[in-house]
């Protein structure tokens, strides 16, 4: 009986994702009985997370070469293969070879004939992309966007170090979470006997961190699968103090009015700082949604700040770096909410932005993320 082959489990992923699963979600899946080693399942990973993030690049390299659409199985392959070659430096003959053998069997001699070619093309001198948003393997509009928004030395750093995959933090209770979420976590006030809302929950990681050093964590999520995530974090890693997890909309949270010491708002973003661990997303994400999202962050910082008691701190943070979703909506709130006042970030990872702070992803080799904090005053 042969060995598992970790190509064939990824190349079973990737053609979930172009059906339309998550990448997460469809990596988990094949991974799932596959009866991979340690080191195998890694690079079933890398192959998976890795072809999905440069599937631009690849597709470019290859289209020379081909003359009409593929099957969703049969492009994955040839993608696969592409990624290989170029990215992961894997000589041309395993390459081709290898994925040859677990490519569908119908297309085999087409997928050995591509794979052959771009080695060919490869082996002529370095490759002359383009532009830098073919070579990098990202749609033209995030490119523009964060070049107009963090400036063209800091999108073309921050843009390479979401190709390369994350380092994740694993705390104390086995609890693993990127660092940039826990420096957020750090920033939430949480003394002994407080009450901290954290309205955007899942799946956990902050409220759980918050909970060992606050008297009550209320949890809300909306999705009811979610729901279930947060729910089953925090009863794996059974924090210190109390969380109550509550299904609501963070825009209309059923909580009294000025009542509670601190809330979170780590709110739903475009996630455009955090395209590394998800590998799917720059695909998935459109440039309306930027926008959309914005308003949505408004109308939860609306609700967050109507919770608070005097004297009461909020936290809104986002894993993007776009200026709609940071110092835009900060702006806004400076404006429709002049009772918070902003503080600077307490940690020194922070840097300075508008009022608040980010961490771009290739300052840490973290997800980018931007983080506002606000005092309530007043009566």
């Amino acid at each position: 009986m042969s060995a598992p082959d970790p190509r064939a489990t990824a190349l079973g992923a990737l053609v979930a994702v172009a059906g339309g699963q998550g990448a997460n979600a469809a990596l988990a899946v094949a991974l799932h009985g596959a009866g991979l080693s340690a080191r195998d399942r890694a690079f079933a990973t890398e192959l998976t997370y890795g072809t999905v993030r440069m599937r631009r690049a690849c597709d470019w390299l290859s289209a020379p070469f081909l003359r009409r659409r593929l099957d969703d199985d049969v492009r994955e392959a040839v993608r696969m293969g592409v990624h290989q070659l170029v990215h992961l430096g894997t000589p041309a003959h395993a390459a081709v070879s290898a994925t040859v053998e677990i490519a569908p069997r119908r297309a085999r001699g087409l997928v050995n004939a591509v794979l052959r070619r771009v080695a060919g093309r490869l082996g002529d001198g370095p490759v002359r992309w383009p532009d830098e948003a073919t070579r990098l393997s990202y749609p033209d509009w995030i490119v523009d966007r964060l070049t107009a928004d963090i400036g063209p030395q800091h999108a073309m750093a921050a843009l390479e170090a979401m190709n390369v995959a994350q380092v994740v933090a694993v705390r104390p209770d086995g609890y693993r979470q990127g660092r940039a979420s826990q420096w957020v976590a750090d920033e939430v006030e949480a003394a002994t006997g407080a009450v901290v809302v954290d309205l955007c929950a899942a799946p956990g990681g902050k409220a759980t961190t918050i909970a060992d050093r606050a008297g009550l964590v209320v949890a809300a999520e909306l999705d009811p699968q979610r729901v279930v995530l947060l729910d089953d974090t925090v009863r794996e890693h059974r924090p210190a103090g109390r969380i109550a997890i509550v299904r609501a909309d963070a825009a209309q949270p059923p909580l009294a009015l000025a009542s509670v010491d601190s809330v979170l708002v780590d709110a739903p973003c475009t996630g455009l700082g955090a395209l590394s661990r998800r590998p799917d997303a720059r695909w998935r994400v459109r440039p309306g949604d930027v926008d959309r999202l914005a308003g949505l962050q408004r109308r939860i910082l609306g609700a967050a700040a109507d919770l608070l008691r005097p004297g009461g701190s909020l936290v809104y943070a986002v894993c993007t770096t776009t200026a709609a979703e940071t110092t835009d909506v900060d702006r806004w709130l400076s404006q429709a909410r002049p009772e918070l006042t902003a503080e600077r970030p307490r940690s020194g990872l922070w840097r300075p932005w508008g009022r608040g702070g980010i961490v771009f992803p290739h300052d840490h080799g973290t997800d980018g993320m931007a983080v506002f904090r606000y005092r309530r005053i007043g009566a």
